[in-house]
Order: C-alpha cells, then structure tokens, then sequence
C-alpha cells in the first residue's frame, strides 16, 4: 500500500489567492514575493506505538534551527510555531521561479488523553522536529451515573 501526502485545501487556497489578485495570474502582479509570503503550516505525521506507549508526531521544518522554533503546551494542546524569513542573499525582482513559502508558521493539536506533558520530549534534526508523549496509561472507562 502506497502512502501519498493529500492537501485537500490546496486548490481552495490557491482560488482565494487569485480571487484576492481580482483574477489575474500571478505573473502579472506587481510585487509577486506578495503572492509567496503567506502562513505556512508545517506537514505533520503523527503515530502512536501502543506496546511502548508513546505517541510521536514529526514536523517538517526544513532550513530552521531550533532557536527558530517555539514549543507551548497549554489546555492539553502543543503548539508548534515560529518563522522562517526570506533569504536576503538574491536580488528580490531576479526570481524566474519563486515556490518556497516564508512567514510565521503555527500547528496546534490536541494531545491525546493520557499524556504526561511534563515528560514531552523535542528534537531538530535535518529539518524535521520530532515531539514525543509518553501515555499515563490505559484510557479509563467512562463512569455511569445513576439518575436519582
């Protein structure tokens, strides 16, 4: 079975963004680093080994550092945000092609129940940042309550 990465949002996006142009393509556009600068939100995978009891999830970073990167957990959420800038080493007008996308990022998800947030655990690596959650446990039954 192949595994393929779907962004279902990608052709919505892209109509906003020629809608927001008034329809012209966006070669036509006066400052076309306009149309590249927008939020960028990082692919993530995310798996859960449960014989070790651990949920994963990998971010795709490339081109950052650590320094570049903020990790919040708060209300049982993990917010992975920061930015990436543009690389001042071109002339901006020289571009021919321009696909890479610069701005602040943020990716928040829910943890799963049962997540020790005082044992989360972060790495950079070639690009990638890697979180991982050790589980309390076994998820509890829910309680039923009897009406008086």
């Amino acid at each position: 079975m192949s595994v393929y990465y779907y962004e279902p949002f990608y052709n919505f996006d892209r109509f906003f963004d020629e809608l927001s142009r008034g329809g012209q393509p966006r070669e036509s556009q006066d400052n076309a680093v306009t149309s590249v600068v927008k939020s960028v939100k990082p692919r993530m995978d995310l798996h859960e080994d449960k014989e070790k009891n651990v949920v994963t999830a990998t971010f795709e970073l490339p081109g950052l550092q650590k320094e570049d990167v903020q990790l919040d957990v708060h209300d049982g959420r993990l917010t992975v945000s920061g930015e990436t800038k543009i690389s001042e080493d071109h002339e901006q007008g020289g571009y021919a092609v321009r696909e890479r996308r610069f701005g602040k990022f943020s990716r928040t998800l829910q943890l799963p129940v049962g997540v020790k947030e005082e044992e989360i655990k972060a790495s950079l690596e070639h690009g990638v940042l890697t979180v991982t959650f050790p589980k309390t446990g076994k998820q509890a039954e829910p309680k039923k309550i009897t009406i008086s």
